[in-house]
């Protein structure tokens, strides 16, 4: 029988080899033997995520190993999670964040693969998907209590509904309490100061330190 230590490293090392079955698998042992879900998703799974995201910021991975990286840790979180919530249990959280690509946008490997980061990293992700209208972003962000809400947006076209979505907070009063933070390929730094944007980032890497930063802040 494999020990926990054993088990954990073996969670880190199938992540690593992109092999969401075996992470699958590896993450039901994890359940028969009893292991903390939490400590086999931060010890074993975030570990690997965070290992192919630093290969990948220093230009040693691709961005499809980046994806399928974040496919096989969700795949072992999936196998966690019931755990997780029958025994009640809570990461110690980050920060909480509402993601999503905005309205008349729909494309998602980006946002997708910060959203895989920043959980990997401890932050309470509530990621609304692609397509997202400001009103959307709104409730979410109040219903969580998100301290960020982050937006992306590929199309140069949907660049606006990111104004849009910011004004929409204003106008509901929350804009004091949340930090805004927006990327993808249409968006630049002199669009997030803009749109009264704090946060802007260009990779998933260099934004889970700027979230870090906009939570502490």
């Amino acid at each position: 029988m494999s020990s926990k230590a054993e088990v954990v490293e073996n969670l880190r090392k199938a992540v690593l080899d992109l092999d969401a079955d075996r992470v699958r698998a590896v993450a039901q042992e994890a359940v028969r033997l009893g292991i903390d879900p939490i400590e086999a998703i931060d010890d074993g799974l975030a570990k690997g995520v965070r290992a192919i995201g630093d290969k990948f910021a220093a230009g040693e991975a691709f961005l499809t190993e980046l994806v399928m990286a974040g496919e096989a840790m969700k795949a072992g979180v999936e196998v966690l999670r019931p755990v997780i919530l029958q025994r009640k249990l809570q990461r110690k959280s980050t920060g909480i964040v509402v993601i999503g690509t905005v309205r008349g946008d729909i494309h998602d490997i980006g946002k997708n693969i910060v959203a895989v980061m920043l959980e990997s990293a401890g932050f309470e992700v509530n990621d609304l998907g692609v397509d997202v209208s400001p009103e959307k972003f709104l409730d979410k962000t109040k219903e969580s209590k998100a301290q960020i809400v982050a937006m992306s947006a590929l199309l140069t076209v949907s660049t606006p509904e990111q104004k849009n979505t910011v004004q929409v907070i204003e106008r509901a009063g929350v804009r004091k309490s949340v930090k805004v933070a927006v990327g993808g390929a249409a968006v630049t730094p002199e669009w997030a100061h803009e749109i009264g944007a704090e946060g802007y980032s260009d990779n998933a890497v260099d934004a889970v330190e700027l979230f870090k930063k906009l939570v502490a802040s």
